[in-house]
């Protein structure tokens, strides 16, 4: 079925029905909530529509028309009332970026999918098998800034939030059942700290590189396409449109391998349309004689990684790819790839130590070795602060070998969140019926690093 023959959404696009919508979320400690943006038809997008559903109605807030949004602030970083979405780290980056809100209690269906291992985990997949409902795509890629919006849009809007307290019911007693929730739960806790995003900050003189091919060019070449990059920037931002719609980034590298130095060779090109031609033969033409005039441009490099770090990171690799197969989830799921390369650099030698390293982890706070790019925004699906304790028989690597019985760094067995552990309390492993609590010894430091975070599938 469709979401046609649900009553209409409310919509509230004036300060004194923002105020009737600020009451009405008041009693419920339970609201979904989503965003539509832009990002498809601006160069810097904005928050377009915000859509909030309760048991007793659907409301859509329009921020063109209101662009004031402060009464909804306290809403939002009030603890006593959960906020539900569905992929919420878009949602909430965007929504910190405009209007500067901060958020507490929140509850993500898709992390929450992931965490219970559900083999579909969009949207429209997961209302279709538990709901019966079928989403309507066809605004899907709406420019949802464009005035006056059309009911079908309205009602299309709505049904992204509609079914979501529903779902979180079903989610939460999944998690709660499978003994997920401390998983799941400070995940969501990370999404509420999530930043707001740097788009508006000034370009990057270095995003040339990020172009597909950009490193496999001559120095000289490059710098060629460092400036069609900064040209076709300047003129999205000018006219307002995504680079893309702009020139592709396909015909941005044709163009420097070409390098053509008149409008009749620009014709000659595969990717310049007429019309393209006839805006920017201009442009993309100084643009590349300037490039050829320019200094040469190398790729920034990375240092190499250490054998020793290369091959911690290829144990924690296949350690997690094993985990995430025997659990019916995505790798990233256990631990992102990012976090795998810093334990790799820095492993901790001791329980405490680790503790202290994987906290920063779930805060979102890791970064690259190299300079170009912070952590991905991939979930760490709450598995960096629940440290579990490892089996007394775990003491070496032998050990971990022969026992069998290793319950590794991230599992549900023995879960203590940090936020309830006694101040001060040590992370240590539990006390076996059968051998008397031993805590892993350090004779190296591959040996205390492996016995910490009792993987025997690291030896």
């Amino acid at each position: 079925m469709y979401g046609s023959s649900l009553p209409p959404p409310i919509l509230v696009a004036d300060k004194d029905s923002l105020g009737r919508l600020v009451r009405a979320l008041a009693p419920y400690p339970v609201v979904a909530i989503d965003t539509e943006s832009n990002s498809l038809h601006a160069y810097r997008e904005c928050v377009c529509l915000i859509q909030f559903s309760t048991p007793a109605a659907d409301y859509i807030v329009d921020p063109i028309r209101l662009p004031d949004l402060s009464p909804l602030a306290p809403f939002f970083a009030n603890p006593n009332q959960q906020k539900v979405f569905h992929a919420a780290e878009y949602d909430l980056i965007c929504l910190k970026r405009d209007y500067h809100f901060e958020f507490t209690n929140i509850f993500d269906t898709m992390s929450a999918a992931r965490t219970l291992g559900w083999s579909q985990v969009g949207l429209a997949a997961i209302l279709d098998t538990h709901f019966g409902v079928k989403l309507n795509k066809k605004y899907q890629r709406s420019d949802w800034k464009r005035r006056p919006l059309k009911a079908e849009q309205l009602d299309y809007a709505r049904l992204d939030t509609h079914y979501l307290v529903a779902l979180r019911e079903l989610q939460l007693q999944a998690l709660t059942e499978s003994g997920r929730w401390p998983e799941a739960h400070e995940d969501f806790e990370r999404l509420a700290r999530v930043g707001g995003d740097s788009a508006h900050a000034g370009p990057d003189p270095t995003a040339f590189w990020s172009v597909k091919g950009a490193r496999d060019l001559t120095p000289e070449r490059a710098a060629v396409l460092q400036f069609l990059f900064a040209y076709r920037e300047e003129q999205a931002a000018r006219r307002d449109r995504p680079p893309f719609k702009i020139m592709g980034e396909a015909t941005l590298m044709e163009l420097v391998l070409r390098a053509p130095t008149h409008t009749e060779d620009l014709q000659r090109l595969s990717g310049m349309t007429p019309k393209q031609i006839r805006r920017h033969a201009h442009g993309v033409l100084q643009a590349i004689q300037e490039g050829l005039d320019a200094p040469p441009q190398r790729a920034p490099q990375t240092d190499r990684e250490p054998d020793d770090v290369r091959d911690r990171y290829d144990r924690l690799h296949t350690w997690r790819k094993n985990r995430a197969r025997a659990r019916g989830v995505e790798s990233d799921v256990i631990l992102p790839r990012t976090a795998l390369w810093d334990l790799a650099r820095r492993p901790p030698l001791t329980h405490a130590e680790l503790a202290r390293r994987l906290r920063p982890l779930a805060a979102g706070n890791v970064r690259r070795r190299d300079s170009s790019a912070a952590v991905s925004r991939q979930p760490f699906a709450g598995r960096l602060t629940h440290i579990s304790a490892i089996d007394a028989a775990a003491a070496t690597p032998k050990g971990l070998a022969q026992t069998g019985s290793t319950r590794w760094l991230l599992s549900n067995h023995g879960l203590t969140p940090a936020k309830h552990r006694s101040p001060g309390r040590s992370l240590r492993p539990p006390r076996l019926h059968t051998s008397g609590g031993a805590r892993p010894t350090r004779k190296s430091s591959t040996c205390a690093w492996s016995s910490c975070l009792g993987l025997s599938e690291l030896e």
